[in-house]
């Protein structure tokens, strides 16, 4: 009879999941009245590789925002990568925090481990390790009003690494991929008397699919010692495809150039010119990388079915390799890279790079957006983040909230989750920024909207 309940809930909750255009409502937003659109000053430093766009050349806040809470005001999760599926309905991962379910109650989910037991971290025979990671549906048209639900969590097993946290996420043609990566040593690590976050980026799994929309899972065939593509993090030994998200090509991937899903990832090489503690973290790193696959069950955990961008060859055309050996960067700034995103903005036909700089992993992080005409570039400078949040990470512009023109859309982020670390103080810039899930209206800038808002103030920060 329990088994029949469990069958019959499950059915309840994918007919919402598919059919269903409006959610429950169990989170409040906070949502202030709109300022004149103001721009963000872009202040990138001296070393900046990219030459500045003459298209998009900078960006605005409405000061249109909503940030998630629970009902006592209490922020919800962070780590939100929407997916758009081919049923109108935005997917996403998330983590280190709780969701609400359909039924009133709450899911909580932890990917990383702060103090335990070394015994139990690196001996899994004894007590294997749990990260939990929750998957979500986030239903409707408009960010001030959608609803958003947990579908469940899942646990993996992160040793001999301490974390085990989200990263790729795709629903295409009614198959869910869900990608983890790990990290490590300790959520918290003193170095050199500093303390860090997450300082050693860990290798991508793999991917975990789900063919009902998140109700059930089949686990990746691959494990934390024996990655997808074969790289470790331990001992701060730097990965390529760390921490990947899929390039958002709009709904279903309707966009894709070839059919194929194409992921963007952090990386650094292992002679660095220009070394630092926590070079490569869960936000910092070196370099960006690409590789694409034709998305399929069978496909996504296997190696030899992935290309790699390679660079470019003599005329300017991109290189694709299946030898990871053979991999080069997409964009190369040693020591001003970090998590990175892309979305394809049909109506201007062009692609957005977002890129956070966020070492020393727990101050002030700086962002930066390219856009290029190629999913390969070369990338142009549309604005440089400097402090933006002001501690605002995981960026990314889902597909689903570009307008018909291209020029507003709204960027998803979390923030703010280190403040007084290391004796830092973190406001909140612009207005919004906190922990959990923020949705922030913005607008691209061509030269005549620029021209318009230059003169508008800021509003004052929080």
């Amino acid at each position: 009879m329990k088994r029949n309940e469990e069958i019959m809930m499950k059915k309840w909750i994918l007919t919402i999941v598919l059919y269903v255009p409006f959610g429950i409502s169990l989170l409040f937003a906070q949502q202030e009245n709109p300022y004149d659109p103001w721009i963000w000053a872009s202040e990138p430093p001296e070393d900046c590789p990219f030459e500045r766009s003459t298209e998009i050349v900078g960006v605005a806040l409405t000061e249109n925002y909503r940030h998630f809470t629970q009902k006592d005001g209490s922020s919800i999760a962070d780590t939100w990568y929407p997916t758009w599926a081919a049923n109108d309905t935005l997917y996403s991962p998330w983590t280190d925090g709780s969701c609400p379910r359909l039924d009133g109650s709450w899911d909580l989910s932890q990917s990383g481990h702060i103090n335990y037991d070394k015994e139990r971290v690196y001996n899994r025979r004894k007590l294997p390790l749990q990260a939990t990671t929750g998957q979500a549906v986030m239903v409707g048209a408009n960010p001030l009003t959608m609803h958003i639900y947990s579908l469940g969590t899942y646990n993996g097993d992160p040793a001999p690494y301490q974390g085990r946290y989200p990263c790729g996420s795709l629903v295409y043609n009614g198959i869910w991929y869900y990608g983890t990566y790990c990290l490590a040593p300790a959520g918290s690590a003193k170095i050199g008397g500093f303390d860090y976050n997450w300082p050693w980026l860990g290798p991508l799994v793999g991917f975990r699919t789900s063919t009902d929309y998140g109700i059930s899972w089949q686990d990746t065939p691959h494990t934390p010692e024996n990655s997808l593509f074969g790289e470790t993090g331990m001992w701060g030994y730097p990965v390529k495809i760390g921490a990947p998200h899929f390039v958002d090509f709009g709904k279903n991937m309707e966009h894709s150039p070839d059919g194929k899903a194409y992921l963007v990832g952090m990386g650094a090489e292992v002679n660095d010119e220009m070394p630092r503690a926590a070079n490569l973290s869960w936000i910092s790193g070196d370099q960006v990388y690409m590789c694409r696959v034709t998305p399929s069950i069978q496909n996504i955990n296997d190696k030899s079915k992935y290309e790699f961008f390679g660079g470019h060859d003599k005329n300017g055309n991109p290189v694709w390799t299946d030898d990871f050996k053979e991999i080069k960067p997409l964009v190369d700034w040693n020591n001003n890279c970090g998590c990175v995103t892309m979305t394809y903005n049909a109506p201007l036909k062009k692609y957005l790079l977002t890129v956070t700089d966020g070492w020393p992993t727990v101050a002030k992080m700086n962002s930066y957006i390219l856009e290029s005409d190629k999913i390969t570039g070369p990338w142009k400078l549309v604005a440089y983040l400097k402090d933006f949040g002001e501690q605002a990470y995981f960026l990314n512009f889902p597909g689903k909230f570009i307008s018909g023109d291209g020029e507003t859309l709204w960027l998803c982020y979390s923030g703010n989750f280190a403040n007084g670390w290391n004796d830092m103080e973190i406001k909140s810039n612009p207005p919004g920024s906190a922990y959990g899930l923020v949705m922030q209206e913005m607008i691209l800038l061509d030269k005549k909207s620029y021209k318009k808002y230059m003169d508008n103030p800021a509003p004052e920060t929080n």
